[in-house]
């Protein structure tokens, strides 16, 4: 079965096409940039990989032109579109309408869209890649695998707030948790690897950031909440803040709700402390003396810190900590920074370990550790992919 599977973002398209049950991935690529006269392309097969930088001015023009690839004569891997059975497509907000991946209906899209307001960054971006991949494969199955699923486990006790409880009841209004495919993905392959584990802490770190408490294999408590915008500082977005900040930016400093949720959302994070969005810049900028980077980068860490503390209690012990996605990944700087100072809860870094760069899942903890410190890659798209195929298999 090939399986096309299409991460939409605000300006982005992520996308794999896969066959399966093999998880043979076979053409992979990214655009990004959407909306202005420089968008990046990329698409790469066992054979060929193609880099452009074009206007590609709304997703739409992006999934046609990925749709062109695929097709192509002389780099294409398909001869039409009707080889495609089913396209998995990565939703951030399912609420609590979707505890499951579902194959996508008019009902099901309408429900996505009335979850705007809680994910305003990706829903609408989500939306618009299963509306546009419909059209473009029309003759194959629209699936939809919810960031929110993974973390339906959170126990009442971790996933209620302290609010009137009709506000749950009636309104829904919990924690639902979010990154779901990746921390699934990579607590399987954790598990797995480390074969009797059953209380681990994953950490997704990438312009979203969030971190989720793992036991005997199910999400039990998660850093963001009813919205992806709470917990860790992330790229763009503030994290945690105490609300009444909120009430004296509207009430004493003029701040309208919509200028606020725009800073809290778009302004602020890594971006608002030091005018940088992209960690590899603030880490450069940093090594170059920049005062505000080095404390970005302490802050960010020391988040990070307070989370692992909390959920270690939380689990009632650690056996390992895993880091992933972009920046989990890739920073040495990070996890040095995350895991200094935590001898107290197991956790020994190995340094010359942590410098090494692999996309092999490995330790960089030192031998005498007693909590394992991974980094696993994540692959969300794999993870999509085995669940579209699953539910279509049945």
């Amino acid at each position: 079965m090939k399986i096309v599977i299409i991460n939409s973002g605000s300006s982005s398209i992520k996308y794999q096409l896969i066959e399966m049950p093999a998880n043979e991935v076979i053409c992979c690529g990214m655009i990004d940039r959407i909306g202005l006269e420089t968008s990046n392309l990329s698409y790469s097969t066992n054979n060929n990989k193609i880099e452009e930088t074009l206007p590609i001015p709304n997703h739409k023009t992006g999934l046609e032109k990925i749709s062109h690839l695929l097709m192509d004569e002389k780099v294409g891997v398909i001869k039409s579109t009707h080889e495609i059975e089913a396209v998995g497509h990565r939703v951030v907000h399912g609420g609590s309408s979707f505890t499951n991946t579902v194959v996508i209906n008019e009902e099901v899209k309408e429900k996505i869209k009335q979850l705007f307001e809680l994910a305003p960054l990706h829903n609408p971006a989500n939306l618009e890649g299963i509306n546009v991949a419909g059209e473009i494969f029309d003759s194959a199955k629209q699936v939809a695998v919810f960031d929110t699923a993974f973390h339906q486990t959170i126990p009442v006790v971790a996933h209620k707030y302290a609010l009137p409880n009709y506000l749950l009841t009636e309104n829904k209004i919990r924690v639902y948790g979010f990154h779901g495919t990746s921390h699934k993905y990579v607590s399987e392959k954790a598990i797995d690897y480390l074969e009797n584990s059953s209380k681990i802490i994953t950490i997704h770190l990438g312009n979203g950031c969030s971190m989720t408490a793992i036991k005997d294999g199910k999400s039990i408590d998660h850093t963001l909440g009813f919205g992806p915008m709470n917990g860790l500082i992330m790229g763009t977005r503030s994290g945690d803040i105490d609300q009444s900040v909120i009430f004296y930016m509207v009430n004493s400093l003029g701040y309208s709700l919509e200028e606020v949720n725009t800073m809290l959302q778009k302004q602020s994070g890594m971006l608002g402390l030091t005018g940088f969005s992209d960690l590899r810049d603030i880490q450069s900028n940093a090594v170059q003396g920049n005062a505000a980077c080095q404390l970005a980068l302490e802050m960010n860490a020391y988040r990070i810190k307070k989370y692992i503390g909390s959920y270690s209690a939380a689990l009632n012990g650690l056996d390992a900590i895993i880091f992933t996605a972009g920046i989990g990944e890739n920073s040495s700087l990070i996890r040095q920074l995350v895991c200094t100072d935590m001898e107290y809860f197991g956790i020994e870094l190995d340094h010359a370990k942590n410098e090494i760069r692999s996309k092999e899942i490995r330790e960089i903890n030192t031998p005498q550790s007693k909590t394992k410190i991974m980094v696993i890659p994540t692959n969300e798209e794999i993870e999509i992919a085995n669940q579209v195929y699953e539910l279509l298999l049945d």
